[in-house]
């Protein structure tokens, strides 16, 4: 079976090919860096992020453009949201973005998300996002009023293809402009006048102003990818008016397809409803760690198909909490027999073929990159192993149940951040066992039978098994 993504283009799921064979090119719109970052945020980046593991793991070159908005990104009621919340700060807008950014890649580390290969912010390509709005001017796909300038959706044909919008059911979504300026309600702002007080705004050929959110990730994806590029990513809420918008002015100005396919993530809900600061159900990412560890928060993430939506509670965190140190222990107990395993030549040991786990996890992850199966997978690898540590399962069949956790929950889910080695709490187990047997061979060397005894049986007792052969004292675990 090959990758299979739903393009939400096309409105199905399609085999993934990309433009240039083992090179793939992948732009996701990151945040507005205006306040701290939400579960909400989690979910999309954690979601794109296993995304690209899991290219990479399929022996692709990826290159993940994802940005920082910190200009242009209008509230519906045309206000700026970093201008709004610097008068509510009373700091300077690029404090609070410079602040936020950091946040928000410490939230990022925190989940386990790698960094994406470029950052670029919109105020740092200032002279792409003008250059940009002259062809669409010079093609006649945009229209300059007082100093603003528009992109006409009128003259585009396809406007509306992506989220299924015809023209007249078109809104303005994130821009209310003056009605009077503009030739349709849904024409959508590239560059707009800076009024009189606007701190960010830079010269243009139509006079000082700033960029228009949608244009941003026009021309910071292309200047990157180029004109057309693999995958384009982000939140559901972004497929119209900013995805649509997006799609509409630079195919207008280059004349070739933007993207090839179209990746959007579902939202969260709180106990079941809109997560939303005014319901006062808003949970950011720093307030769910102070509870949770940030793992258990990408493992309950990842239990939900990045499609679909997820609802946050802390009965669904406890729970996720539970299974994922079920998982952990499972990996705990496979190093401790490994470890005793090379301390002891007591038994025959058992192979078992675990090429079918590998398979059905490839098989879901294939299947739009559906982790919850393939966490479902691990978990059935988990009860296989567990029920079979009693039969002193090889060396190989062992190393083989590891590399599977490491390998797929750990480098491409993202899981385990000891996947490349062992954890403190068997290296500890080992060295304690070691200490105990070369204390009670004191023990037995002074003759002192009846301590030896006690030893032995306290271990036995909490589950280690010792016999004393002629070639010295061997252990192993019995649980």
């Amino acid at each position: 079976m090959s990758l299979k993504i739903y393009n939400t283009l096309s409105r199905q799921k399609e085999e993934f090919k990309s433009i240039h064979e083992g090179l793939v090119g992948m732009y996701v719109c990151g945040p507005t860096v205006y306040s701290d970052s939400h579960i909400g945020h989690g979910k999309s980046y954690v979601s794109f992020d296993v995304i690209v593991r899991y290219l990479r793991y399929l022996g692709n070159k990826v290159l993940y453009i994802q940005n920082i908005t910190d200009v242009g990104h209008l509230l519906d009621d045309g206000e700026d949201r970093m201008l709004k919340q610097s008068k509510i700060e009373k700091v300077h807008p690029m404090q609070i973005a410079e602040t936020i950014t950091r946040s928000y890649f410490d939230d990022m580390d925190k989940l386990g998300v790698l960094r994406p290969d470029i950052s670029p912010r919109a105020s740092g390509h200032i002279i792409e996002q003008i250059e940009m709005v002259k062809q669409l001017l010079a093609k006649g796909f945009a229209y300059e009023v007082n100093g603003s300038v528009y992109f006409d959706v009128q003259k585009s044909k396809n406007y509306g293809k992506l989220s299924g919008r015809v023209l007249e059911e078109a809104v303005e979504g994130t821009r209310v402009e003056s009605r009077s300026e503009k030739r349709n309600s849904a024409d959508f702002a590239l560059w707009k006048k800076a009024e009189s007080g606007h701190i960010m705004h830079w010269p243009s050929p139509w006079g000082e102003g700033f960029p228009g959110w949608h244009i941003e990730c026009s021309a910071m994806s292309m200047k990157y990818l180029g004109e057309t590029f693999d995958i384009h990513g982000g939140g559901m809420d972004n497929q119209f008016p900013h995805h649509e918008c997006e799609i509409a002015q630079s195919e207008a100005a280059t004349g070739k397809p933007f993207v090839k396919y179209w990746i959007h993530n579902n939202l969260v809900t709180v106990t079941g409803k809109k997560m939303s600061k005014s319901l006062g159900n808003f949970v950011t990412l720093k307030d769910a760690f102070k509870k949770y560890d940030p793992l258990v928060v990408r493992f309950f993430i990842l239990q939900s198909h990045y499609r679909s939506t997820l609802d946050f509670s802390d009965e669904a965190l406890q729970g996720a909490k539970v299974g994922y140190e079920k998982l952990k222990t499972t990996m705990r107990l496979i190093r401790e027999e490994i470890e005793i395993q090379a301390a002891s030549t007591m038994y025959g040991y058992v192979d078992e073929d675990l090429s079918s786990f590998k398979s059905k996890f490839i098989e879901a992850m294939d299947d739009d990159f559906n982790s919850p199966e393939a966490i479902a997978v691990l978990f059935e690898l988990s009860s296989y192993i567990n029920s079979r540590l009693s039969l002193h399962l090889s060396l190989n069949t062992l190393n083989g149940a590891l590399e599977i956790f490491n390998n797929f929950g750990g480098n491409i889910l993202g899981l385990f951040a000891q996947s490349q080695g062992q954890s403190e709490s068997v290296i500890s187990t080992s060295d304690f066992m070691k200490l105990i047997i070369r204390i009670r061979d004191e023990v037995r060397k002074q003759k002192l039978w009846e301590v030896s005894d006690v030893i032995r049986d306290g271990l036995k007792a909490i589950g280690f098994l010792v016999e004393d052969k002629k070639d010295g004292t061997s252990w192993h675990r019995t649980n």
